[in-house]
């Protein structure tokens, strides 16, 4: 990876690991989820659960999720 799309990721990398302060997460929390958003999100849930129906499937799913991010990290 060279040039912009080093950079892009450096700065999502940053922005996804950086503290976010009390009185942030406050103001973050305080707005209501639009209805658009909580269908999306209802969406998804319902996607998830339909492709992985049991809690063994889940923990499957997110084992194998945990080791790709952790590959692609090594890899950094």
């Amino acid at each position: 990876m060279s040039g912009r799309p080093r950079r892009t990721a450096l700065r999502a990398t940053e922005a996804s690991e950086r503290q976010v302060t009390g009185p942030e997460a406050a103001a973050y929390l305080s707005v209501p989820i639009s209805e658009t958003e909580r269908e999306q999100a209802v969406a998804l849930i319902r996607w998830f659960r339909r492709r992985y129906p049991t809690g063994a499937d889940r923990l499957a799913y997110v084992r194998r999720a945990y080791r790709r991010w952790a590959m692609a990290r090594a890899r950094q």
